[in-house]
């Protein structure tokens, strides 16, 4: 199968940032933490280091091209339409904790819309790539989600808000309305990792009303290029900086959108 220079150049700085957050875990009690808005949103040196790695790299395949870090936040290139979105370390406190479930995200945008993407697992040793009208893969597999056809046999992924974000009520509602109606619902911790398991199968559908453009971009093209379908929570286009993700099959869209309305 070959691989566009783009998507390989992601690849290399997915797997380099991996390498790294493995080690790193392994000294985990070394590491220095702080804390962003509030005690349950934390971030370490490793996180930054994953993030230098990653930027560099890129920047070494195209140094025009914009970048927006979850640390750095946004830094303009010369050019204007291209747009790296990079979480180097989705599921820090997995990492912090010693789970495997954490993953470098790498997503390319183009006028805003995401035409590649890398998600990458560093303890499962399990990359999931897609580009816009090559299909999806993980590892070197090609994948397409699940063929389950109703909700009872559902398995959805969800993002839960913890004690410093909004939308803890609107949580409440979603799950009075759901669990009783799908075979299980389960937190990952990781919104990258749920949405590169919606496109291999393994999750029938991920949601999250409060996720940031750099958790959500790669997963994007991954599980469209899958066959899934990825909007806002209402159904509508995605936007990457609204807040909110719902990737499922597209059987399942229509009755996810229903649930997932406001509580009031």
């Amino acid at each position: 199968m070959t691989i566009s220079p783009t998507l390989a150049a992601m690849i290399s700085a997915a797997h380099a940032a991996g390498e790294g957050l493995l080690a790193d875990q392994a000294r985990i009690s070394s590491l220095t933490i702080q804390n962003k808005a509030g005690v349950a949103d934390m971030f370490s040196e490793a996180d930054l280091r994953a993030e230098a790695t990653v930027k560099d790299a890129l920047a070494a395949f195209a140094p025009e091209f914009g970048f927006l870090g979850e640390e750095g936040g946004l830094q303009a290139g010369s050019d204007p339409d291209h747009v790296w979105i990079v979480d180097p370390l989705d599921g820090t406190t997995n990492f912090l904790t010693g789970s495997p479930l954490f993953a470098v995200n790498i997503a390319l945008t183009r006028k805003g819309h995401v035409i590649a993407g890398v998600t990458h697992v560093p303890c499962l040793r399990e990359t999931f790539r897609a580009e816009e009208g090559q299909g999806a893969f993980l590892n070197d597999q090609p994948i397409r989600i699940s063929s389950r056809a109703t909700l009872g046999e559902s398995v959805l992924g969800v993002g839960i808000p913890f004690a410093t974000k909004p939308g803890h009520a609107q949580f409440r509602a979603e799950m009075a309305r759901l669990t009783e109606h799908v075979t299980g619902i389960r937190r990952l911790g990781a919104g990258a990792i749920d949405m590169a398991w919606v496109a291999c199968g393994r999750h029938d559908a991920y949601w999250e009303q409060s996720v940031s453009a750099w958790d959500m971009a790669a997963g994007a093209v991954i599980v469209r290029e899958a066959g899934g379908v990825v909007t806002g929570t209402d159904g509508g286009p995605l936007d990457l900086m609204a807040g909110t993700v719902l990737a499922s099959t597209p059987v399942l869209h229509a009755q996810l959108i229903e649930a997932l309305r406001p509580a009031s």
